[in-house]
């Protein structure tokens, strides 16, 4: 079942996301060393190369389908129900070549006991019971044993007892692996019981225990994410390979890190990217503004202001230091007698560590200040595209002989795309700067 990978059409390659295509490449091979530059730039679809790795979009109208082929493939190997099988895949997060291999090396016994999954069950067990009532272990009432349910690992209780049991699992957002409220059994219900009792308590309760079951798909998939695109597009993106650490793009036209799910940001890792995003949040203005109107605490180096007074300031964790210099004092000054204070006295290398601090400081403003130009240039290019992009439509529309205007697209997604890049290595190299990996 291919239906899934995406909406695809001659003339709607935005929706077309497949990159890195193995049969195509070893076509090409021969004659890929005598692309120039701008056959290149037309095999780049939105800025993103075919070098890249393999990725396809999944929509909200094909979740369903590329679901339910991760299934059948279960189903039909192991001749499994479907609520069987899903147990399976959400327990083994939808790997299902991971779930042939434990079968292979651990056989289906402990396949099954690690899930959940027990096969035990049968359907007609209330039909044996040799009594019309049967007392619920739950809340010991005796109950007709139509009224009863029954799961894989032949545990009966009322009816009542099981819906209560749903809905408090639903609502705990547990619904994807609700397990027998037996004491010590870890058995998965049946999710077509769970579906049948609880719409008749709750119709609305029931659809959305539908919805966390397809979206686990998602969810509990290394290789399947969400598009963080704001608002939500409702698109999917699935990694073909195990290059789970890199960026995609969805067929929004967002771009992103499909590892940590922010803005595409090479050549910074997202470890760097992280610290980056959360220095420029806490610093910016912040950082001139306290080399300027304030001194940091000799012993917690935490930044102080002094508005006013004299010259002994004392920090909030309690260190009196010396506004002028900087340094501590000891128990022997108070503020009205400080003795041997050598605020007047040079002191040799302090000049050079205040200038190292100085440039520092300064390094740290001057790459800031060139990384925040590249992100309103990319900010203004992207308004640009939009722009353009109108423009092409109008001229589309129009009597032209030429109809092909792609090459105005494809030069603003590159230069988005080096714009982009231009901000992330400014960032990539002040924190490589500051931890001594570069010089600079």
């Amino acid at each position: 079942m291919e239906d899934y990978i995406y909406v695809s059409s001659d003339d709607d390659e935005w929706d077309n996301q497949q990159y890195n295509n193995d049969d195509d490449d070893d076509d090409d091979d021969d004659d890929g060393e005598f692309l120039d530059g701008f056959t290149e730039i037309e095999q780049e679809r939105n800025g993103i190369s075919e070098k890249g790795p393999s990725c396809k979009v999944i929509r909200k109208e094909t979740l369903l389908a590329a679901q339910k082929e991760d299934l059948q493939r279960v189903m039909d190997l192991l001749s499994l129900k479907e609520h069987h099988a899903r147990s399976l895949l959400i327990h083994y997060r939808w790997e299902v070549d991971k779930v042939f291999a434990v079968l292979v090396e651990r056989g289906t016994e402990k396949l099954y006991a690690e899930a959940g999954v027990t096969l035990e069950g049968k359907d007609d067990y209330t039909s044996t019971l040799s009594t019309s009532e049967v007392t619920c272990q739950i809340c010991f009432e005796d109950v007709p044993v139509e009224k009863t349910t029954v799961m894989d690992c032949n545990h009966i209780f009322c009816n009542e007892c099981w819906t209560t049991h749903f809905i408090v699992k639903i609502n705990e957002g547990q619904s994807k692996q609700v397990t027998c409220m037996a004491q010590k059994c870890n058995v998965i219900c049946d999710e077509g019981k769970i579906r049948d009792l609880v719409t008749a308590k709750d119709l609305a309760l029931a659809e959305k225990f539908d919805r966390f079951l397809l979206e686990s798909y998602i969810d509990d998939n290394k290789r399947v994410k969400w598009c963080p695109s704001v608002p939500h597009c409702g698109n999917a993106i699935r990694i073909e390979d195990d290059e789970y650490c890199c960026e995609v793009e969805c067929a929004c036209g967002v771009q992103f890190c499909f590892n940590c799910l922010s803005e595409a940001h090479s050549p910074c890792s997202c470890l760097m990217w992280k610290l980056w995003m959360k220095k420029c949040k806490n610093d910016g203005k912040t950082v001139t503004w306290i080399s300027e109107n304030a001194k940091h605490c000799p012993k917690c180096h935490n930044a102080v202001e002094k508005n006013g007074g004299c010259n002994l300031v004392r920090c909030r964790c309690g260190q009196p230091f010396c506004w002028l210099c900087g340094g501590a004092t000891g128990l022997e000054h108070t503020w009205s007698s400080i003795r041997g204070h050598t605020c007047g006295s040079y002191k040799e290398g302090e000049e050079e560590k205040t200038t190292t601090v100085r440039n520092d400081l300064l390094r740290y403003t001057h790459y800031y200040e060139r990384y925040m130009v590249h992100r309103d240039s990319l900010e203004a290019e992207a308004n640009m595209k939009q722009k353009l992009n109108f423009e092409v439509l109008k001229l589309e529309a129009g009597e032209l002989q030429s109809k092909d205007f792609s090459w105005v697209e494809n030069g603003c997604n590159r230069l988005l795309q080096l714009r982009r890049i231009l901000s992330c290595s400014i960032s990539s190299f002040i924190l490589r700067f500051w931890s001594g990996a570069v010089q600079g």
